[in-house]
């Protein structure tokens, strides 16, 4: 929750400005802990009902890559035994971001105020995850904080390496495509109409394609806004649905099953399994408790239910094999592997093994799909553009030929 405050500092000046905080009295606490008297405090005011508020959720005010940066940085300031409040207090002057930078400071003074640096950073969900703030909680407990903090930023770095080079290998081919559909909208809404006035003037017959290209023509200009506007309230409604929890797990079990694109998002996950469990495990975080957090940042509902499922059963008596062999998500050598692990006490080393398994498969995946899209995007590019001047310029040629 974010309130809204004016202060007075110990030199008289007044300060004005918000705190995000899980209550009115830790941002009470938070202020004066900067030596700040408070002459106002209050909740923001929630927007009203006839205002439009637009917002995307797949946009993250502090990304993954300065959340890697800051565990790196972290990491090795402890190594250089410089102690937590400085570390603190010097990254938060340095973050360029001003939601990191803010969420530093406040950290900073939750710890100054004797607060343990987990629990502190649990007040900033928007910043550091559940799985994050875990690790690092497990790290005060074995008194290995810092090994934590390095734990983290090689794992974030693998995660976030994996991912942006899944991302940036559809970029290249998103955007040809959409180019190629702006292009093609546009010469048949403005460019195509104005030639067809000309080609039905001279009384030719037209081939087949020339006639389908003027139809698709006539179709777009005429419909072509109500297409648009109905477009857009679907792309609405669908963005609004797959918030849901119905919506979430249609969107996940679509994704996982798109032919051949499908397989890159299963073997992702699994790496992302693999490792998040792997790191959890050898921080000293409970098998049961690994699963819950990893089914919160593993990024798929199919998967998530999958995990959870696991972690209830354990609590049972059960094992993670025996669960993950239920399901065809899983595939039969990851099951296979885990059971070995679990069977010779070496689950750890195991998971660790398919993590780097399906990092490889990711990369090799990437690679693949990007040789074959490449191609196959030259052959649609030019039958596209080969179709369409050939029913322009075919009927002008046979036009000049009868002159």
């Amino acid at each position: 929750m974010l309130f809204v405050y004016k202060t007075i500092d110990k030199s008289g000046a007044e300060q004005a400005g918000s705190i995000d905080a899980p209550n009115i009295d830790i941002a009470i606490g938070s202020l004066q802990r900067r030596g700040l008297v408070i002459v106002s405090i209050k909740p923001e005011e929630m927007k009203g009902k006839g205002s439009f508020s637009f917002n995307l959720p797949f946009i993250k005010p502090v990304k993954t890559k300065e959340i890697v940066m800051l565990s790196r940085q972290i990491a090795t300031m402890f190594e250089a035994k410089v102690s937590v409040l400085a570390t603190f207090r010097l990254l938060a002057t340095e973050s360029e971001n001003p939601v990191l930078r803010n969420a530093l400071i406040e950290l900073t003074d939750d710890i100054k105020g004797g607060i343990p640096i987990s629990a502190a950073m649990a007040k900033h969900p928007n910043v550091f995850a559940d799985f994050y703030v875990n690790m690092v909680r497990a790290g005060e407990e074995s008194g290995k904080l810092s090994e934590s903090f390095t734990y983290l930023a090689d794992y974030m770095d693998r995660s976030y390496a994996l991912t942006t080079r899944a991302t940036n290998a559809l970029i290249y081919p998103a955007f040809v495509i959409a180019s190629f559909a702006v292009v093609m909208v546009l010469m048949v809404a403005f460019v195509i109409p104005r030639l067809t006035v000309i080609l039905v003037e001279t009384g030719q017959t037209l081939p087949i394609y020339t006639r389908a290209v003027i139809g698709l023509s006539n179709f777009v200009t005429t419909f072509g806004i109500p297409i648009l506007v109905l477009l857009g309230i679907a792309f609405t409604y669908l963005s609004r649905y797959i918030t849901t929890d119905s919506g979430r797990l249609m969107w996940s079990r679509f994704k996982i099953s798109i032919p051949y694109v499908g397989k890159l998002y299963q073997k992702l996950y699994l790496a992302r399994i693999s490792d998040n469990l792997n790191t959890m495990l050898s921080s000293g975080i409970s098998m049961v408790r690994s699963l819950e957090i990893t089914s919160d940042v593993v990024g798929n509902e199919v998967y998530k239910n999958i995990l959870t499922e696991a972690a209830e059963a354990i609590k049972s008596g059960s094992s993670i094999s025996d669960i993950f062999g239920r399901y065809k998500e899983v595939p039969g050598v990851m099951v296979q592997m885990i059971k070995v692990g679990e069977e010779t006490g070496k689950l750890g080393f195991v998971l660790e093994k398919l993590s780097k398994f399906y990092e490889r498969e990711v990369g090799n995946e990437v690679d693949t799909l990007v040789g074959l899209i490449e191609p196959a995007l030259i052959v649609a590019l030019g039958v596209g553009v080969g179709v369409l001047l050939t029913s322009v310029l075919v009927p002008i040629y046979n036009l000049a030929q009868g002159l």
